[in-house]
């Protein structure tokens, strides 16, 4: 049987058509260095030609720089990452997901097991009743009963997806060790010796020694993270009775840069946020929930959260608690002895979210985490030391801290002759939106994030600020470097109190 014919009268009209505009992009390419896109168009027309006299349907042609499964790097991308290249060091499990994975003996007073889901995020809160989705979002997937105590896992989780995360050393700005340091000495500070505590960081220091990307600056820039205060690794003593290990004793972890949930006033390190319960997806979550936080009604005049301890009478934490109760419905406490409240998301956000101010006493140390609760709920923080949060946070909140906080001397609280609920209520109506759409601003910048986000939803979070300034000091340390000059600024062993004065 013969094959059939194409119809002339159909084909050749068509196929003059087509070189008068193959000859015009000819022209138009010369001017435009368009050729390989001239190439592609007539090898896909003949392409298509041969197929349609098969009677079949042509497939999409592959671009050059494209392969299943993978694509080459656009030069966009490689510029936007110049300089900010990060090397994360494959250390060995032992200092990492080793130490989590005995998770009921990381804490002495309870198990981290239930947090330890959702790479460190903790289990998602449910928002299938009603005063779930009221007191947080609609249904989002982005609240999680999240334990202050994960940041080095989050971090490290959120690492992994880090745009200019790169397996080539040579690119690196800064070297990021995951060494879980926080739970290494946590599950050894009770009934544990000296030596039992620093064996971990004794073995990581020799082994990052040894690598080739400690000698380029003998580790100046390297940084790791971890989900402790800083005081948890610097004790002075080798006697068991003492606190913690000496961890940023060590040579090695000297020339380091340490990020904590709160520093003590030591050179190389830095405080970055503690872990709140939102997680959020993108950029407009955030929108939404900023929008939610600047318009809720709030009933009660300030707040705090806490647990009152045994005799408090004299202490800070003790007289606003005497105060709280005494306010006549002005003030609300949440009791942290009673249950299991101040673990429940809904519940430590309901409190804040109808408070105008948060009070935040120094904690067992200066910190505490619910300054970063109160500010996600557009609640203005009230501090009582310098410490707490002024000369701890530097890189996440506003220099002028009377733009988004309130102070008030210690002084005056312990020996009673500030009123709380006079102190504040005389603080005038357009001062508190102020202040409130300050704090609603820095929302943002002291959450972290699900991993993965880009483009224009991608966040400038915890997260992004940390690693920003992390290749910035590096960067500076670098020169100094090179220029001779003395690192004992940036990497004195003397600590410095009036820092956190």
């Amino acid at each position: 049987m013969m094959k059939p014919v194409p119809r002339l009268w159909v084909v050749i009209p068509v196929t003059f058509v087509f070189c008068l505009f193959v000859l015009f992009q000819l022209q138009i390419s010369n001017l435009f260095g368009k050729n390989l896109q001239i190439t592609h168009q007539v090898n896909n027309f003949f392409i298509s030609i041969a197929s349609s006299s098969h009677h079949q349907t042509p497939s999409p042609t592959r671009f050059a720089n494209e392969s299943d499964g993978n694509r080459a790097k656009q030069p966009e991308e490689e510029e936007t990452c110049a300089g900010r290249y990060i090397y994360m060091h494959n250390i060995p499990s032992i200092f990492n997901d080793d130490i989590i994975q005995d998770c009921k003996t990381l804490i002495k007073w309870f198990t981290m097991c239930p947090f330890m889901v959702n790479s460190g995020l903790g289990s998602q809160v449910s928002l299938s009743d009603n005063k779930t989705a009221r007191v947080l979002t609609s249904k989002t997937g982005s609240w999680y009963a999240t334990n202050q105590f994960l940041l080095a896992v989050i971090f490290r989780e959120r690492m992994k997806h880090y745009e200019c995360l790169t397996n080539d050393s040579s690119l690196a700005s800064a070297f990021y060790v995951p060494y879980y340091a926080g739970f290494d000495v946590s599950r050894h500070l009770w009934g544990y010796n000296t030596t039992v505590r620093d064996e971990l960081g004794i073995k990581l220091a020799k082994w990052l020694r040894e690598r080739p990307e400690w000698r380029k600056m003998n580790g100046r820039d390297h940084f790791f993270v971890t989900g402790r205060i800083g005081w948890d690794f610097r004790r002075g003593l080798d006697d068991d009775s003492a606190w913690g290990s000496k961890l940023m004793l060590l040579p090695e972890f000297s020339n380091m840069t340490m990020l904590s949930i709160e520093t003590t006033a030591w050179t190389n390190e830095f405080a970055v946020p503690y872990p709140t319960y939102f997680h959020p997806k993108s950029l407009s979550e955030v929108r939404r929930w900023q929008r939610k936080v600047k318009s809720v009604k709030r009933k009660y005049l300030y707040s705090f959260v806490g647990a009152p301890r045994p005799n408090m009478d004299g202490s800070i934490r003790g007289e606003i608690i005497k105060q709280c109760l005494a306010s006549h419905g002005r003030c609300k406490l949440l009791n942290c002895n009673k249950g299991q409240d101040c673990d429940n998301p809904v519940k430590v956000m309901e409190v804040f979210q109808r408070s105008v101010f948060c009070l935040q006493p120094r904690g067992d140390s200066y910190t505490r985490r619910s300054i970063f609760d109160s500010i996600l709920a557009g609640c203005i923080p009230v501090f009582f030391h310098p410490g707490s949060g002024y000369n701890q946070y530097m890189w996440y909140f506003p220099k002028n801290y009377t733009k988004y906080s309130v102070y008030i001397p210690e002084k005056g609280m312990k020996d009673g002759t500030v009123s709380l609920r006079s102190l504040l209520g005389r603080i005038d109506w357009g001062s508190i939106v102020r202040m409130r759409n300050e704090v609603v601003k820095i929302i943002p910048k002291i959450i972290y994030t699900k991993p993965g986000l880009v483009g224009p939803e991608k966040i400038e979070d915890a997260f992004e600020i940390a690693v920003d300034r992390v290749i910035e000091r590096v960067a500076m340390v670098k020169r100094m470097m090179e220029e001779g000059k003395d690192l004992q600024s940036e990497y004195s062993q003397t600590r410095d109190l009036k820092k956190l004065e």
